[in-house]
């Protein structure tokens, strides 16, 4: 390379923030898609649920949004595979694609009191697109960002990724509370619910483009090279001893304490202060918003740490702080209802607990698995895990509170799960700072 090629070339780093900006652009309108529905859950159980029994209808509005969440593996399993044969860049495309076009349905659907039952069925089909797509998206994302990182910088520059769910927490919550500030109640009930779903054909336009800007992850294009593809990626997974071994314990640690934590802290958390604090609704969102700011520079910081000091230790930080912290925060927000300043610094503690675990996540998922299986090894576990236990936690800790008449006997399920994470983690969670993503 001469002298004016190499003045030339662009920095790894401007480089790398280009890519980072095209993966995190689409990533961030699948989060806001997918959790404009969780924000919206109080108001789905009037719209496409009967009217008569307001718990009920919470309980099936909270079920449909886990369902979202339980067929994510299945789409994990689908487009990891292609991912893993045909290449990262083309997964993006589509799922960004069928992802907007389920979520601009949503906005068009009539409610319960209009179709009755088959309203809520067209809700439930749409909500498991959303959820394959989902699948399909979430691992692909980690690995793409992770095999373009420089090694020494890996758990920083990749916890930007990890910053897309609380981007689409915070776009939805704020543009919702902006809606039923301005709207009056009859009318956000009428038709305000839906603008949020309809917007999203715009922001896919803008995703699309940014998606079909991008490169094929380096890795990738080494084994096609070298023609050492997997044909069976799923397959190969299952019959490689450490592979599956690291997939459990994907499931039970890292991925499920990061599910957990994010959906009780950014989910479920409103949820908890609406229904049980009974908190005036723009109240709620305004504290929500304002704790999901906090989470970016969290995340950012402790992926940053993690490039210092290992992965490990950052993610059993965050396990630790979730296990021991849940149930006295929510005890405590039930306490500080009338002091909202005490709520906020309250919600800052799980936030914290979600930065610890998934400010590393994005560059240790990667780290864990051999290049060619790493989309699927990744993909799987991790929507199992974000699915079946994060997913459906706000509404198995409901469920457990509503059969109980205790809601600390709900909050007791994460809790346990928590430590589970912490006690797996703690006996079997390699260290994997700086390992080579080509091998």
């Amino acid at each position: 390379m001469n002298a004016r090629t190499a003045a030339s070339a662009p920095d790894p780093e401007v480089r790398y923030r280009k890519v980072a900006l095209a993966a995190c652009f689409g990533t961030f309108i699948e989060w806001y898609d997918f959790l404009t529905f969780a924000t919206l859950a109080v108001h789905f159980a009037v719209l496409f649920f009967p009217a008569d029994d307001p718990v009920a209808g919470l309980l099936y509005s909270l079920a449909t949004f886990g369902m979202g969440m339980v067929v994510r593996p299945l789409g994990a399993a689908l487009f990891g595979s292609f991912g893993d044969r045909y290449g990262r860049r083309k997964v993006f495309i589509a799922t960004i694609g069928i992802m907007g076009a389920a979520t601009f349905l949503v906005g068009l659907l009539p409610t319960h009191a209009q179709w009755g039952w088959w309203a809520t069925a067209a809700l439930l089909v749409l909500r498991l697109v959303q959820g394959l797509a989902m699948g399909g998206e979430i691992g692909g994302a980690n690995v793409y960002l992770a095999e373009h990182a420089p090694a020494a910088r890996r758990g920083a520059l990749t916890s930007v990724l990890q910053w897309m769910g609380g981007l689409g927490i915070l776009a939805s919550t704020f543009q919702l509370v902006l809606l039923q500030t301005w709207l009056s109640d009859t009318d956000f009930k009428s038709w305000g619910w839906r603008i949020p779903f309809l917007v999203s054909a715009l922001l896919l336009l803008a995703s699309m483009k940014a998606r079909l800007a991008l490169h094929e992850s380096p890795v990738f294009t080494s084994l096609s090279q070298q023609k050492q593809v997997a044909k069976t990626p799923l397959m190969d997974c299952l019959r490689d001893r450490q592979t599956l071994g690291r997939m459990a314990l994907l499931f039970f640690c890292v991925s499920a304490g990061g599910g957990l934590l994010f959906f009780l802290s950014q989910v479920y958390a409103g949820v908890y202060l609406k229904t049980v604090v009974r908190m005036d609704a723009v109240r709620v969102g305004w504290l929500t918003l304002a704790a999901t700011v906090c989470l970016f520079p969290l995340t950012y910081l402790a992926g940053a740490l993690s490039d210092r000091v290992g992965r490990r230790p950052v993610v059993l930080a965050g396990l630790l702080l979730g296990a021991v912290g849940m149930l006295p925060v929510y005890v405590g927000l039930q306490a500080a209802a009338a002091q909202p300043l005490l709520v906020f610094a309250l919600l800052l503690i799980p936030v914290l607990a979600v930065a610890l675990v998934t400010g590393p996540q994005t560059a240790l998922l990667s780290e864990l698995f051999p290049a060619r299986t790493r989309y699927t090894a990744v993909g799987l576990p991790h929507n199992l895990a974000a699915g079946w236990i994060g997913g459906l936690s706000p509404y198995m800790v409901t469920l457990i509170a509503d059969k109980s008449g205790s809601v600390l006997l709900g909050l007791g399920y994460p809790t346990a799960l928590l430590a589970v994470a912490l006690v797996v983690g703690w006996f079997f969670l390699p260290e994997t700072r700086g390992r080579d993503l080509h091998a």
